[in-house]
C-alpha cells in the first residue's frame, strides 16, 4: 500500500488525512495560530546523497534531497520546510520505504495540497508504485510564451495636404484661412503682418484687394497624388523628447565583471519579503514619537560581577529586559496594542528580543518575563538566539509579543532609534554602555570628578495609544528600576 504525501505547513500537525483509500498525505494546511504559507517554504529532505531540482509557480518552495528506495522509521524526519521566519521538520508518521519524489529539489510556489513523494510498506515492490489517479506530479515550469502581438485596430488617418517645396507656410488665423479659400489664393503670396508671424485678416483682404487690381492671380496648387493612408510605425509615432533621458542600466552578466552602468539584482528571501512590508506599514500607518533617557550601569555591573563569582553568565541585555518587565507590571497602561480600531491592554507582559540572523531580523519572545529571573531570563535569550540564527523557530516563538527590544551596544552604537513591530505600541532601543566623567559631591560636600558607566535608550511609542507624558514617565521609572538591581528581586 503506498502512503502519499503532500506539502504541509503546520508545525503541529504536519500529517493531514484525505479522502482516497489506504493513501496518506500532507496539504498545505493554516495552523489554528494563524501561521500560513502565502510566499512560499524552502524543503530540504533528509536521508539523501542524491539532488534533484525543479520548479513551477503556485503557493510554496521545496528543496528536496532523498535517496528513493530507503526505508524510513515512523518519527524520522524527512525534509524541512522553511516559511517566511521559521523552519520545521516534517516526520515521517509510519514505517516504510520512500518510493517516489514527485516535487524536485529546488521546486518554488507549490500550490496548496499538492502531492511531494510517494511511502509505501516494508516489503511492497516500491519500484513500481504508481501515483493515485486523482492527483499527479506538478505540471513542469513553461517558459513564459511571449504575448502575441494584437491586431492594431484600423484608424482612419486623414491624408495630409503635401507642402510643395519652394513655398512658404504660415500660421493662418481662421478668418484669413476661410477669405482665402474663398478667393482661392495662398497665403505666400503676402505678407504675414500678425502677432508670432500669424496671417490675419487683414493680410488676407490684402491679398483680396491686390488680385481685384490684377497685381497677383489666383494660385491654384497642382494637386498632389493622393497618398496611401498608412499606419504610422511606433518609431515614427513615438517622438523622442529634445532632451536626453536616463537609460535604465543593464543587468550585469553572471561570472563576468560587472560593465559600466550595470547592477546586480540581489534575490530577495521570504524573511526579506516580510520585513520590508512590516517596516514600510509601520513607518507609514504608525505615528512614531521618541524619548530618550541616560542610565547608570554601575550597579548592574556590581552586581553581574558577584553572579560571574558563582558561575552565574548573565548580560547587561538580560537585566534591561527584566527592568523593562518590571516597569510595564508597574505601569500597565504601556504594555498595549493597537488592533486597528482601538487600544487594547494586554494581560501578559511578553518581551520580543531582536536577534539579528544571516536572513534578517528576527524577534523570539521572552514569554512573562515580569515573573523569569535574570538567570532564567539568560537562558532563553541563549535558546531562543540559538534556534532564531538556525531557523528553527516556531510560530508560538516569534509571534505576538507586548513591548519589543532591539540592542545595537554589542556594534558599539551610542543611540539610535528602533521602528515600531504592529500591534505593539513600544520598541525600546538600546545603545552601548560608555565610560563618562561626572561632576559629583563626596560626603563632605566637595565637588569632583567620577567616572560613570552610562547607556542610553530611546524609546519609540506610538502616540496613538502611548503619548508623550506616558513615555516619560515610563523611561523615569524604567531608568529607577535598572539602577537598583535589587528592585529587579
Amino acid at each position: 500500500m503506498a502512503a502519499s504525501w503532500r506539502l504541509g505547513c503546520d508545525p503541529r500537525l504536519l500529517r493531514y488525512l484525505v479522502g482516497f483509500p489506504g493513501c496518506r498525505s500532507v496539504g498545505l494546511v493554516k495552523v489554528a495560530l494563524g501561521w500560513s504559507v502565502s510566499r512560499g517554504a524552502y524543503w530540504r529532505w533528509f536521508h539523501s546523497t542524491q539532488w534533484l531540482r525543479g520548479e513551477w509557480p503556485g503557493l510554496s518552495q521545496l528543496l528536496c534531497s532523498c535517496f528513493v528506495g530507503e526505508a524510513v522509521s515512523a518519527g524520522d524526519a524527512l525534509c524541512e520546510i522553511e516559511t517566511d521566519k521559521a523552519v520545521v521538520t516534517l516526520d515521517a508518521s509510519d514505517d516504510g520505504i520512500l518510493a517516489k519524489i514527485v516535487v524536485e529539489e529546488g521546486s518554488k510556489n507549490i500550490r496548496l495540497g499538492s502531492l511531494i513523494g510517494l511511502i509505501v510498506e516494508e516489503g511492497e515492490d516500491w519500484k513500481h508504485v504508481e501515483i493515485p489517479k486523482d492527483v499527479g506530479p506538478p505540471p513542469p515550469v513553461s517558459k513564459p510564451s511571449e504575448p502575441r502581438p494584437s491586431p492594431e485596430p484600423q484608424i482612419s488617418i486623414p491624408v495630409k495636404k503635401e507642402h510643395i517645396p519652394g513655398t512658404l507656410r504660415f500660421r493662418l488665423s481662421p478668418a484669413a484661412r476661410n477669405i482665402l479659400e474663398k478667393h482661392s489664393l495662398d497665403a505666400s503670396q503676402g505678407t504675414a503682418t500678425g502677432p508670432r508671424g500669424i496671417f490675419t485678416k487683414e493680410d488676407a483682404l490684402r491679398l483680396v484687394q491686390l488680385k481685384q487690381t490684377g497685381k497677383i492671380t489666383e494660385s491654384r496648387p497642382t494637386p498632389a497624388p493622393a497618398a496611401t493612408p498608412t499606419a504610422p510605425s511606433p518609431l515614427q509615432t513615438t517622438a523622442g523628447p529634445s532632451y536626453p533621458r536616463p537609460m535604465i542600466p543593464p543587468v550585469s552578466t553572471p561570472g563576468q565583471p560587472n560593465a559600466v552602468g550595470t547592477f546586480t539584482e540581489i534575490p530577495a528571501s521570504n524573511i526579506r519579503r516580510v520585513i520590508a512590508k512590516r517596516l514600510t506599514e509601520s513607518k507609514s500607518t504608525v505615528p512614531h514619537a521618541y524619548a530618550t533617557a541616560d542610565c547608570d550601569l554601575g550597579a548592574v555591573l556590581k552586581v553581574r560581577q558577584d553572579l560571574v563569582k558563582d558561575d552565574i553568565k548573565v548580560s547587561v541585555n538580560d537585566f534591561i529586559i527584566k527592568a523593562a518587565a518590571v516597569t510595564l507590571k508597574q505601569m500597565p497602561d504601556v504594555n498595549v496594542s493597537w488592533d486597528g480600531e482601538g487600544p487594547k491592554q494586554l494581560p501578559f507582559i511578553d518581551i520580543s528580543v531582536a536577534v539579528a540572523t544571516d536572513k534578517g531580523l528576527l524577534t523570539p519572545i521572552i514569554k512573562d518575563a515580569a515573573a523569569k529571573g535574570i538567570q532564567e531570563i539568560a537562558d532563553s535569550v541563549k535558546a531562543l538566539s540559538k534556534k532564531a540564527r538556525d531557523g528553527k523557530l516556531l510560530p508560538e516563538e516569534y509571534q505576538g509579543g507586548s513591548f519589543s527590544i532591539s540592542n545595537l551596544g554589542m556594534f558599539g552604537i551610542d543611540e539610535f532609534t528602533a521602528v515600531i513591530n504592529p500591534p505593539q505600541a513600544c520598541i525600546l532601543a538600546v545603545g552601548r554602555f560608555r565610560p563618562v566623567l561626572k561632576l559629583t559631591e563626596d560626603e563632605e560636600g566637595n565637588a569632583k570628578l567620577q567616572q560613570r558607566q552610562l547607556i542610553t535608550v530611546t524609546m519609540s511609542s506610538d502616540s496613538r495609544v502611548v503619548d508623550d507624558e506616558l513615555a516619560t514617565r515610563f523611561l523615569k521609572s524604567f531608568k529607577a528600576n535598572l539602577e537598583n538591581p535589587i528592585r529587579l528581586a
